[in-house]
């Protein structure tokens, strides 16, 4: 009898533990949070028009020397490939440090240039903006891993919107400098110095707790796609925000409360997970205490008897019950297919010796370079454009306008997988 009013007592219990195994560890959604506030702040080269004026008399440059210093800033991207090295040998808050060092260093000593603080040549100028350029890589280096980790069953997702708050980074700045110092360019650079280093602190602790990497199961992959759509909401609204009340002309006060808007809408996905979470979570609490007040009579040879027909039910169903997938069968099928040199798995991690023999590889290697490239040049000479059509007092609201533009093109990205997911659910799959 004891044994049977233990078995009445925690039977209720199981599926509300499952449901919290369900609701997904809280650590990885921080995590995430975190790679979207440093990738929206560490986006620092969308800014350059913004001071590229005041940078070009400081140094008495011309127009192709001033463009030199932002082709530097770009190309120092082309060493994000050492991020992926030290990864190798060195944990992720020490890269993430790393790179907001080489960015506090970088764009610290150009504001340093700029407040006639020190002198500096135009070659050390130059090798600056190429080690702020590579700073930009290495976090996202760090946001990629981050979320390749947490989030295994739903990564494109997590990368596509991680990659799409590192185009509004210009329109934040702007709204910051517009709060604090309106009437300073090289406000920018000093910036883009400390803002980075700020945010890395605060995700230090993100970072350094992250849970430890899981298999989801099919209940809380669903979940995930479900907070991501919220989330992805969450961010077009943060984008029309940021590209309608941007560029309104207010003072310095008013700048100070578009501000505080806009950091509330990137705190906002923090808090979205658990909201979620919580109402699945209270609503399974009040269906299985209603079920158990209706199976009130539920006895200990019924509890045993259901558990072998889940156990035989399961075994019969292989794969479509609950269990596990079988990494060893996917990396078995995964050698095969790499085998035979067919790029045919989506997401999966492929051999460089393979990709650099694939052309279909090189075309969006092309495409990729010709297209970056054009958008490129026209945003890295905005500020000069500008000012030769006699617009130069709006160049902070240009510059916003092009960042907004930037974030909705990086936004729309994750709506292919939005559409294979939801044909795929519609298929039964």
């Amino acid at each position: 009898m004891k044994i049977k009013h233990r078995k009445a007592q925690t039977f209720p219990l199981l599926p509300i533990k499952k449901q919290r195994r369900m609701m997904g560890q809280p650590g990885k959604w921080v995590a995430l949070v975190a790679a979207i506030w440093i990738q929206a702040f560490a986006g620092t080269n969308f800014d350059f028009p913004s001071y590229s004026s005041d940078l070009k008399a400081a140094l008495g440059m011309s127009q192709v020397e001033l463009n030199y210093l932002a082709v530097a800033s770009d190309l120092g991207k082309a060493f994000g490939w050492c991020s992926g090295v030290f990864l190798l040998y060195f944990p992720l808050w020490v890269v993430m440090l790393m790179a907001a060092s080489m960015g506090f260093l970088g764009y610290g000593l150009q504001w340093l240039l700029l407040q006639r603080i020190v002198s500096l040549p135009y070659f050390l100028v130059y090798l600056l903006c190429l080690l702020a350029g590579c700073s930009i890589c290495w976090f996202n280096t760090v946001c990629y891993v981050s979320c390749i980790q947490n989030f295994p069953a739903n990564r494109a997702l997590a990368l596509s919107l991680i990659v799409s708050f590192n185009g509004v980074s210009a329109a934040l700045y702007t709204l910051i400098a517009n709060a604090m110092d309106p009437n300073d360019a090289s406000f920018y650079l000093f910036l883009n110095a400390l803002v980075p280093l700020i945010i890395s602190a605060l995700a230090l602790f993100p970072i350094l707790h992250q849970p430890p990497v899981q298999l989801p199961s099919a209940d809380a992959t669903r979940h995930d796609s479900l907070v991501f759509l919220c989330l992805y909401v969450t961010a077009v609204i943060t984008g029309l925000y940021l590209i309608i009340f941007n560029p309104m002309p207010s003072n310095k006060s008013g700048s100070q409360i578009l501000l505080a808007g806009a950091i509330a809408l990137l705190l906002f996905p923090l808090c979205l997970p658990g909201i979620l979470s919580t109402r699945k979570w209270l609503s399974r609490i009040t269906s299985t205490s209603l079920s158990w007040l209706n199976n009130s009579r539920f006895n200990l040879v019924d509890h045993e008897l259901h558990q072998e027909l889940i156990t035989v039910g399961t075994e019969r169903n292989g794969t479509k019950g609950f269990i596990p997938f079988d990494y060893k069968e996917k990396d078995s099928i995964s050698t095969k297919v790499m085998e035979k040199e067919n790029l045919v798995l989506l997401e999966e991690e492929h051999q460089v010796k393979m990709l650099v023999r694939r052309l279909d590889f090189w075309l969006y290697y092309v495409a990729y370079f010709c297209g970056g490239t054009i958008g490129l040049v026209y945003s890295n000479n905005l500020g000069q454009i500008s000012e030769s059509l006699g617009y130069s007092s709006l160049t902070s609201s240009l510059v916003t306008l092009y960042s907004s533009c930037s974030f909705f093109g990086r936004l729309i990205s994750a709506a292919p997988d939005f559409i294979q997911r939801c044909t795929f659910q519609e298929l039964g799959g």
